[in-house]
C-alpha cells in the first residue's frame, strides 16, 4: 500500500461511519456523489483517497458497502477492540470516560490516571481510576500504546518522559500546549478553541 497524505488519512473514520449509516439503511451500493453527500467531501477527493488503497469500486456500479466496510475496518483496526488510557480526569476526563466509544468505534477506555486521592482507586463507568504514580508501570502491565491527555497546561509536557518509557506510541492532546515529543511518539491535537475560532471566521466570511 502506498503511503497516504495526511488529510485523507483523516477522512478515513469519517467514511467509514458514514458507510455504516448507509448498511444500516438497508443499502448493499454506494457511489462517490451519494457518499459526498454525506460526508461533505468532494466526490473526485473520495475517488481518490480510495484509489490509494487499489480498485474499490466499478465505473457505473458504485462502491460495495460491505466490501468498503471491511477493508476500512481492518485499515482502521476496527476489527479488533484496541484498549487506550485516560491521563487526567478533571471535567472534560469525566466527560470522555462517559463517552461510549464503542457504540460507534472499537475503542475503549481501559485505564484512567489521576493524582486526586478522592477518586484514586474508584472505577468511572466501568473505568478504574490508577495514581498517576503508576502511570509507566500500569501502561506497560496493558500493553497501552495510545493514551488521551487531558491533565493541567501547566504539567502537559512533564507528562511526556513517562509515557515514552512506558512506551507509548500515540497521544491525543487534549491540552493547549504543543508538545515536544520524541520521533517514536506521535501526536494529535485537538483544540477546540482553535476550532471554533475557525468555525466563526468562516461563517463571518460567507454571511
Amino acid at each position: 500500500m502506498r503511503k497516504i497524505p495526511k488529510a485523507t488519512a483523516r477522512r478515513l473514520p469519517l467514511y467509514h461511519r458514514y458507510l455504516r449509516v448507509f448498511k444500516n439503511m438497508g443499502k448493499t451500493r454506494v457511489s462517490s456523489t451519494e457518499l459526498s453527500e454525506a460526508v461533505k467531501v468532494e466526490s473526485a477527493t473520495i475517488r481518490r483517497d480510495f484509489s490509494y488503497f487499489g480498485a474499490l469500486g466499478k465505473r457505473g456500479y458504485g462502491y460495495d458497502i460491505d466490501a468498503l466496510l471491511d477493508f476500512f475496518g481492518k485499515t482502521l483496526s476496527q476489527d479488533r477492540l484496541t484498549t487506550v488510557a485516560l491521563v487526567g480526569v478533571g471535567n472534560l476526563g469525566n466527560a470522555l470516560l462517559n463517552y461510549n466509544f464503542k457504540k460507534s468505534n472499537n475503542i475503549r477506555i481501559g485505564a484512567a490516571f489521576d493524582i486526586n486521592q478522592d477518586i484514586i482507586g474508584t472505577v468511572h463507568n466501568g473505568v478504574p481510576v490508577y495514581d498517576m504514580k503508576d502511570l509507566t508501570e500500569q501502561l506497560k502491565l496493558m500493553d497501552i500504546e495510545v493514551v488521551i491527555l487531558s491533565v493541567p497546561e501547566a504539567v502537559a509536557q512533564d507528562m511526556i518522559p513517562s509515557l515514552e518509557q512506558a512506551g507509548i506510541k500515540g497521544i491525543l492532546n487534549f491540552t493547549p500546549v504543543r508538545l515536544d515529543v520524541p520521533d517514536s511518539i506521535r501526536v494529535q491535537d485537538v483544540d477546540f478553541t482553535n476550532e471554533l475560532q475557525t468555525l466563526i471566521y468562516f461563517i463571518s466570511t460567507n454571511s
